[in-house]
């Protein structure tokens, strides 16, 4: 058996409608939203990263939703497109039929005024995930790395560690109070690394403390995910000045400072 090899596995790619269950302020920039309803039937996520689109309201209140055509999603002709953003599904249970969903509370873009002003009821649109990147399990520990947009996908990627598993975590949050519980069957350390009014595209508490974990014993896998130009560069230090193998990381821009689309590395 090859070691550390790690599967992708792909979903059939459908459109959804989802409604508000409820919402919740778990700290001051995140708010939690659960949603239900019959088409969220066969929703699957198989990894803790995955990657949904959100589909919001457009300026006219109206979900305009995309069809899959011959070049890709299109929309349809002469109406304003409802806007999208990609977001990791919390937690899924499908046998009540919901899912939790953690909006970062940024103050612009219509995904986080949307999630500000959510009320049980309002409609949206889902779509994905396409695949799901299923991390090889036989790693000697993990190490995440992350912000507070990251913080969705490092919970929950603790919630499913198995008992014997180690990981060290590294997240970054606006203050103090955004610091959030985390629990896990592994064995976890975290550090809690607060701006306090530092530009998060601007912040260097990430790398940092990346730079000053003590050498790990055996063989690491590293995730992170925050600022698009910042993930890159910790993923330069670890491949260039630590000679990890790229197989070893996978380093994801959550977001870009000059707001154009995320990427990954």
């Amino acid at each position: 058996m090859t070691k550390h090899a790690h599967s992708m596995v792909r979903h059939a790619l459908e459109r959804r409608v989802i409604e508000v269950l409820s919402t919740k302020r778990i700290t001051p920039h995140m708010q939690r939203i659960v949603f239900g309803g019959a088409q969220l039937r066969g929703f699957v996520s198989a990894a803790p990263d995955d990657h949904v689109k959100l589909f919001f309201p457009n300026p006219e209140g109206d979900l305009v939703l995309p069809t899959m055509g011959a070049n890709g999603p299109e929309f349809p002709a002469g109406v304003t497109p409802s806007p999208m953003r990609d977001y990791t599904p919390r937690e899924y249970d499908a046998t009540r039929g919901e899912l939790i969903v953690d909006f970062v509370l940024h103050g612009d873009g219509p995904a986080s005024t949307w999630a500000e002003q959510a009320t049980p009821g309002q409609k949206i649109g889902l779509g994905g995930p396409r695949g799901s990147f299923i991390v090889a399990d036989d790693f000697d520990q993990l190490v995440l790395v992350g912000d507070e947009t990251a913080l969705p996908a490092i919970a929950r990627r603790l919630d499913e560690l198995p008992a014997g598993a180690r990981a060290y975590v590294l997240v970054e949050i606006p203050e103090k109070a955004d610091r959030q519980p985390l629990g896990s069957q592994a064995e976890f350390e975290v550090v809690w690394l607060e701006r306090d009014g530092v530009d998060g595209a601007q912040s260097d508490l990430l790398e940092r403390a990346l730079r000053a974990l003590p050498q790990l014993p055996g063989d690491t896998f590293y995730w992170i995910a925050t600022e698009s130009r910042r993930a890159r560069g910790m993923r330069r230090y670890l491949a260039e000045e630590q000679n990890i193998p790229k197989e070893w990381i996978r380093a994801t821009g959550y977001w870009q400072a000059d707001g154009a689309e995320d990427e990954e590395d």
